[in-house]
């Protein structure tokens, strides 16, 4: 089915939201969790999968709302109609501090690929499903990133980068390497596979992982500087123990604090 056309305005710099117009019957699916407001008209449904193939019977769907729990999503997604009267507004934020990406499937050849975590929101009669990287390598030691979603069909698609997002074009056999949780996403002409770092200080001591992705054009590639996992490593890491208190990095005391404080 032909996606629905979509309106759109994104406001914010590092906490971003997407405004999106619907005209009356037109729908948007979201990932549950994502949605922040919306003008009254607009109706709220709770659906198995994307909403891409209604035709296929309760198994289909179930199989189509399986596959998203490979990538780590629920079972479950949201649809958002316009059933009043004129053109209606819903919004969706970003989930932490990052850009939102709009992606229009059409000037990718009807599909992208994105990390599993990246999408926020589409037009109705875009599919979102997985890819499996065919080679061995990829999928045994791709870690964050090994499991991708695409996205295809011809509509409006919302991602979601963390912290400063690049954009970098590649031109035939030309290769980027980056660490897997870094990949927002790229187009389907990019190659994407898994590399060993390489030495044994590097691997041991180097603190960045034993892989790291390599993708060869050509084709676009969307990079993000903070990873939700980054992000959530260092919040951990720098959390007070249960039961006690930090002395925070600018303290005066520092580490001599934390030391008599227990920490």
């Amino acid at each position: 089915m032909n996606a629905h056309e979509i309106d759109y305005e994104i406001f914010g710099e590092e906490m971003q939201f997407v405004e999106i117009e619907l005209d009356p019957q037109e729908t948007v699916v979201a990932e549950a969790g994502s949605f922040m407001m919306m003008e009254d008209g607009i109706k709220m449904e709770t659906i198995f999968g994307d909403g891409s193939r209604q035709s296929g019977g309760i198994f289909g769907k179930l199989m189509n709302a399986g596959k998203r729990m490979l990538t780590g999503e629920g079972l479950f997604m949201t649809t958002y109609t316009n059933y009043g009267h004129g053109k209606k507004k819903v919004s969706f934020a970003s989930p932490y501090p990052g850009k939102i990406v709009p992606i229009d499937l059409q000037e990718y050849n009807g599909k992208f690929i994105c990390q599993k975590d990246a999408f926020l929101c589409a037009a109705k009669g875009v599919a979102v499903g997985i890819e499996f990287n065919r080679k061995l390598g990829t999928g045994l030691f791709g870690g964050e990133g090994f499991i991708m979603q695409k996205l295809e069909g011809d509509g409006m698609s919302f991602i979601h980068a963390g912290g400063t997002l690049h954009k970098k074009v590649l031109q035939p056999g030309e290769v980027l390497k980056v660490d897997t949780g870094c990949i927002v996403g790229f187009e389907q002409t990019v190659n994407y596979d898994i590399e060993f770092v390489g030495g044994i200080k590097n691997t041991l001591f180097g603190g960045e992982g034993v892989f790291f992705a390599t993708l060869r054009g050509p084709g676009t590639v969307y990079v993000q500087s903070l990873p939700f996992s980054r992000l959530a490593d260092r919040i951990i890491a720098h959390a007070p123990s249960a039961g006690g208190s930090s002395q925070g990095e600018g303290s005066i005391l520092g580490g001599l604090g934390r030391l008599m404080d227990g920490d």
